[in-house]
């Protein structure tokens, strides 16, 4: 593996808590959603995000606010929820009610990769909006600002669903890296298995918010030689330390 050219990092669970997403931002879109309604339903700004939405909800405020929390609340991942997210997470990031707390082992990780000559490419079902609002405004002190050491997005709309070859595929077509060439990094080990497909070396940052999977069989995919990160006692160790100095 001595190959490898790119880092494909997941976001939730792998560069930061899941906490912050369920606790914090999510929250959030609840508290500013109804006076974003009420200021901007109307509006040309608001017009993509809402016309993304199915018709039946779009028309009539009510039924897209009660559409929205019915979503949040279940955690749907589809895709003209997540562009609205992102949307109504601008203002709190710009204003700094909002920073994102990576985990102090990825920023270590980001310039170290990428002064070794690895790329870094971010694959969430978050939108490409949300996930460069998240690496712009983070709680790093030093520098907020680490989009500087990502060379790419992937989300649901430009990339499709993480579980789907096809996925996969557009990454390495738009990026025009080869899979062997890639390590894709997950706490999801759902996202790792491809059944009877060829992809690229993954491995699974285990974090205190995700128990350690319980099925090697399904979580190692061996044959490919993953390994997983323990994580120590509410920390995420993310140990691309270990990957620069293993590949």
């Amino acid at each position: 593996m001595s190959a490898v050219k790119a880092v494909l990092l997941d976001i939730e669970g792998t560069v930061s808590s899941i906490s912050f997403v369920r606790d914090v931002l999510f929250p959030y879109t609840l508290h500013a959603l109804p006076q974003v309604l009420d200021e901007k339903w109307d509006t040309p700004e608001f017009a993509p995000y809402r016309n993304e939405f199915p018709t039946e909800f779009r028309d009539e405020r009510e039924k897209f606010e009660a559409h929205v929390r019915d979503l949040t609340a279940r955690d749907v991942k589809i895709a003209y929820l997540k562009g609205l997210q992102g949307y109504l997470w601008l203002t709190a990031y710009r204003s700094g009610n909002i920073k994102a707390p990576l985990y102090a082992d990825v920023i270590r990780a980001l310039p170290l990769w990428t002064s070794r000559g690895l790329k870094v490419y971010i694959y969430s079902s978050g939108s490409v909006l949300a996930q460069k609002l998240f690496f712009e405004y983070t709680d790093n002190e030093a520098q907020p600002d680490q989009r500087g050491y990502l060379s790419g997005y992937f989300d649901t709309v430009n990339a499709g669903v993480k579980w789907e070859k096809t996925s996969y595929e557009k990454i390495c077509e738009e990026t025009g890296i080869l899979p062997h060439e890639w390590v894709f990094l997950t706490d999801n080990v759902k996202d790792l298995i491809l059944e009877g497909q060829e992809t690229a070396p993954s491995m699974v940052a285990n974090s205190s918010s995700r128990p350690p999977p319980q099925n090697q069989k399904n979580a190692s995919l061996a044959e490919r030689q993953p390994f997983e990160l323990k994580s120590g006692v509410g920390r995420h160790i993310f140990g691309l330390l270990a990957l620069s100095a293993k590949y």
